[in-house]
């Protein structure tokens, strides 16, 4: 895997990944960015949403559940002193679904929270992480 990052200008960068997907970063106006696009923080953030979000919709597909939607959204703390590391992360998981058992919906939050989620694993080195599930039934 790799990526290159590119000074735009100000405290704007590029980023190419590997696969050649092109995503922007700014910084927040007190630190001479413009505010145009996610923080550096914020992309990490986001990935280890959407890495577990990813696992389980596979999961539960593979598994054979009727999964019809998942959101996840993620609330964080960071340290106040630099290195400013994430030191709590809130994973909150909304999956809607056909008749979908919540031991299941469990299960597949517990394996990509132990197992497969390379992202928020890595990032529970720094962070106290917690998982929540709101389990809605589908029409």
């Amino acid at each position: 895997m790799e990526c290159t990052i590119k000074w735009l200008d100000g405290m704007s960068f590029v980023a190419e990944t590997g696969t050649g997907h092109m995503v922007t970063m700014d910084g927040a106006p007190e630190a001479g960015g413009r505010n145009l696009a996610p923080r550096p923080m914020e992309l990490m953030l986001a990935g280890a949403g959407g890495c577990t979000a990813f696992d389980v919709v596979l999961i539960l597909k593979r598994g054979r559940h009727d999964v019809r939607g998942c959101t996840v959204r993620l609330e964080a703390e960071r340290a106040d002193t630099d290195p400013k590391v994430f030191t709590r992360i809130r994973f909150i998981y909304t999956v809607s679904g056909r008749k979908l058992k919540r031991e299941s919906v469990e299960r597949a939050i517990h394996l990509s929270a132990e197992k497969y989620c390379s992202a928020s694993i890595m990032l529970g080195k720094t962070a106290e992480i917690s998982h929540e599930l709101e389990l809605i039934e589908a029409d």
